[in-house]
């Protein structure tokens, strides 16, 4: 697969880029390619990109970083839970291990699963579509929605997708990637036969199944929005479905996760 699209990005981005991936494989450190270049790769749908997006497994990011810091980059573990950062100059590297719910965390599958590539003239390997999937279903931020991404991987990629992986991914979830199947036919009713009927026969048979849980008082919409619901979690007596033992992250984490919503950066 050759991914000739996202188009803005400048020659020293672009060498700092190749070699920062070429040290990580001289390392022997295991990365996949994300962001605009997997999206634009497998949608064809052209995206503007300034910086690159890379996922790698958690027991790796340290050695990653330690050695972008030996050869002059700076490097910072962001945010604990799921990110990264290594730059030079005005040129940055995300280096990302899960999301920002704590949920999607880079795991083997990703990586057993990844497809060969060329960008920017170098081979590499893209985070697998269906992963892709995973991690963009939950982003629906007030300042940004991932929605759009993830009905054009559905539009390209349905029928070729391994649904039962997707399933899997989301597990109790499944009511997110429903949410975006049932909007899918909404947005493309050509194209509804992108999706398995028996992806969504079994959907629809749990959406009727289930039964409320009045005594359930967590809040499921932190997981979506680190903003929009903690006026639930703050004062209308909800859990918070990130935190322990519901979620994966630590109250601290949350916390720190929080205090950066005021910041001015894309993630």
């Amino acid at each position: 697969m050759d991914t000739r699209s996202p188009r803005v990005i400048g020659e020293p981005a672009t060498d700092f880029f190749i070699d920062a991936v070429t040290r990580l494989e001289r390392a022997s450190i295991g990365y996949l390619m994300g962001g605009a270049f997997a999206y634009s790769a497998y949608t064809h749908v052209d995206r503007q990109t300034g910086d690159f997006d890379i996922f790698m497994r958690l027991d790796d990011v340290p050695r990653a970083l330690d050695l972008f810091h030996a050869v002059g980059y700076q490097s910072e573990l962001r945010f604990p839970h799921w990110l990264a950062k290594v730059s030079c100059d005005d040129h940055f590297i995300d280096v990302i291990f899960s999301s920002g719910n704590g949920v999607a965390r880079v795991d083997d599958l990703w990586f057993a699963h990844a497809v060969d590539a060329t960008v920017l003239g170098h081979k590499t390997r893209l985070c697998p579509p269906e992963e892709l999937i995973w991690s963009k279903a939950y982003v629906q931020e007030r300042e940004r929605f991932d929605g759009a991404d993830v009905l054009h991987l559905l539009r390209e990629l349905g029928p070729a997708l391994d649904w039962e992986r997707l399933l899997m991914r989301f597990a109790d979830h499944w009511r997110v990637l429903f949410s975006h199947i049932v909007l899918f036919g909404f947005v493309y009713p050509d194209r509804r036969q992108q999706i398995p009927s028996w992806v969504v026969r079994t959907l629809v048979q749990r959406f009727v199944a289930e039964e409320p849980e009045p005594e359930h008082r967590v809040c499921y919409g932190t997981l979506l929005s680190r903003e929009q619901y903690l006026w639930d979690t703050e004062r209308a007596d909800y859990r918070d479905a990130r935190v322990e033992p519901h979620g994966p992250m630590t109250q601290a984490e949350t916390d720190s996760w929080t205090a950066a919503i005021g910041e001015h950066t894309r993630k």
